[in-house]
């Protein structure tokens, strides 16, 4: 089959054998908002054109931004809990060449929570139900960094509920659009600042008083400009880790992302002294292979 995650920013494919077993791959920049005029069947003929030509049988099933209200049709959102059987009864059909040929969207989730609010995800939920399929664990932890970073609760085979938070996307925007950029060093790696910035969240207070601290702190000399993007990380990163254990969480934390952000990640839990693993990196492909193989079985 042709496994495709689909997002904002990047497409990435994967080619899959009868087992799973991912025997190609491919990633290419261009992510729903960069193709124009809802030409999605055209935008995946030019990125993945030769496999959907190798094979006309060959199934294909998607996930991600693809399915949103911007991308190429929208598909509904299931409820939490949910389970794979869940997912399956909601793909939604799409014209992949203009002739006819079926691709599969699927569903994002939604979830709410005490106070009835909802959040969503899309994409995630397929890499999430991927690495839950792939351990034994009756419950656990799995947490996606990104722009926007998911924490969700796995049980029983379901997805019981998850919270998202924007460090990412606050991240850039501070370090990129305020004053508090102007004495960061973009370029500069993450220094042990990072760590100290993870334990002044840690150890509570206000963020947004926190994170003026961090001009302050670059007026006065007690940041230079290579720490100060360091701290800020550590600062946002840290508060999200330390909300999501007031909200409760199973450990060890199972992380799914890209090495960087899931390094950064690592670094700040186990300054909390949380354990955590890294989750297989092709949990999206996995996760598409067992819902392609669920929808095929039912049809």
């Amino acid at each position: 089959m042709i496994a495709i995650d689909w997002g904002t920013s990047q497409l990435r494919g994967f080619r899959l054998d009868d087992a799973g077993q991912v025997i190609d791959r491919r990633r290419a920049n261009c992510g729903i908002l960069s193709v124009d005029d809802g030409q999605f069947a055209a935008a995946l003929q030019t990125v993945l054109g030769d496999w959907l030509r190798a094979d006309a049988a060959c199934p294909v099933y998607l996930s991600g931004m693809i399915g949103s209200r911007q991308g190429w049709r929208e598909a509904p959102y299931v409820d939490c809990p949910a389970r794979l059987s869940d997912l399956v009864t909601h793909v939604i059909a799409v014209d992949i060449d203009g002739h006819g040929r079926q691709g599969w969207i699927a569903p994002g989730l939604l979830a709410r929570d005490g106070n009835g609010d909802p959040d969503v995800m899309r994409g995630e939920e397929v890499q999430i139900l991927g690495l839950g399929m792939a351990n034994q664990r009756p419950q656990m932890t799995v947490c996606l960094p990104g722009t926007h970073s998911k924490w969700v609760s796995l049980s029983a085979g379901q997805v019981q509920g998850f919270a998202t938070y924007m460090t990412g996307e606050v991240y850039a925007a501070v370090r990129d659009h305020t004053i508090l950029g102007r004495l960061i060093d973009a370029d500069a790696p993450m220094t042990a600042a990072f760590e100290a910035g993870v334990a002044r969240a840690a150890a509570g207070g206000d963020l947004l008083h926190q994170l003026f601290k961090v001009r302050a702190r670059g007026l006065f000399g007690d940041l230079n400009a290579a720490d100060s993007g360091a701290f800020l990380s550590g600062l946002l990163i840290g508060s999200e880790i330390t909300a999501a254990v007031s909200a409760g969480i199973t450990a060890p934390v199972m992380l799914i992302g890209n090495g960087a952000l899931v390094s950064l990640y690592q670094r700040a839990l186990a300054q909390c002294r949380i354990d955590c693993q890294k989750g297989d990196d092709g949990a999206a492909a996995y996760g598409l292979f067992k819902l392609a193989r669920e929808h095929q079985n039912g049809r």
